[in-house]
């Protein structure tokens, strides 16, 4: 298949809705993602060191030892969070050919991040956009805090390649990158040749994306100075239930 990439654009906040509809995606700024989810820019940057104690992922088929993660479960409806048992990361071998299929235990967020406000806004507001977007009901969230090193010289962000999540909808969070170059965003219509291809640089930009849509990947990073790295909080949305839980 030949794909054709084009650059891609800004959404502006009145436009985030027909992006996710018309495309299947959507890239905001710092700015509008501060602006439209009541989170001070201030408050968000505030988080940052929360990614530096990050335990390594010990499930990485490839015997890489580039990403760290952490990760916790919540439900959102309407302006309700409410933290999930803590639970394994699961996704089925369809969405992820590399680890699906794997019962994946990480450890938790730390509480002290997710006791403040701006967590809860953060959510409330991802919720809210995918009711817009796939209508009015409970969201089973699955949050991720990832950090890719370059320790071995090279860090893969999406070791599985290009993939959906099997959710409704992903935000993909910049927080932080130092030190590296490469990890560029790749989105491609999941029925289609065409494709976007981007960098987010902004701390706290974000790349939406309709699941059912579109498939993403994100290019390995390698390191400019000793310790490079690229921060990312990845947020997932599903409607009926956690994947690998029936709903009740």
């Amino acid at each position: 298949m030949t794909v054709s990439f084009s650059p891609t654009t800004i959404a502006a906040p009145a436009d985030i809705g027909a992006a996710l509809r018309k495309q299947g995606y959507a890239v905001l700024d710092a700015q509008t993602v501060s602006a439209q989810s009541g989170c001070s820019a201030q408050d968000l940057l505030a988080l940052r060191p929360q990614w530096e104690d990050l335990p390594p992922d010990l499930y990485l088929k490839d015997g890489g030892r580039y990403r760290r993660r952490r990760h916790s479960c919540f439900v959102v409806q309407d302006d309700q969070v409410t933290q999930a048992p803590h639970r394994a990361h699961w996704q089925p071998l369809e969405y992820n050919a590399l680890h699906g299929g794997m019962q994946r235990l990480f450890e938790p967020m730390p509480p002290e991040m997710l006791a403040q406000a701006v967590w809860r806004q953060l959510l409330v507001w991802l919720g809210r956009l995918c009711s817009e977007l796939k209508g009015v009901q409970p969201w089973f969230v699955e949050a991720h805090q990832f950090r890719i090193d370059t320790t071995d010289g090279i860090g893969r962000p999406t070791p599985e390649g290009a993939h959906r999540d099997g959710v409704d909808l992903v935000a993909v969070f910049l927080v932080d990158r130092e030190g590296i170059k490469g990890g560029e965003t790749r989105v491609f219509d999941a029925a289609g040749p065409n494709g976007q291809r981007f960098t987010l640089t902004q701390p706290w930009s974000v790349l939406l994306l309709d699941d059912a849509r579109v498939i993403h990947e994100s290019t390995p990073i390698q390191p400019i100075t000793h310790g490079g790295h690229r921060d990312t909080l990845v947020v997932t949305l599903r409607a009926e239930g956690f994947q690998g839980e029936p709903f009740a």
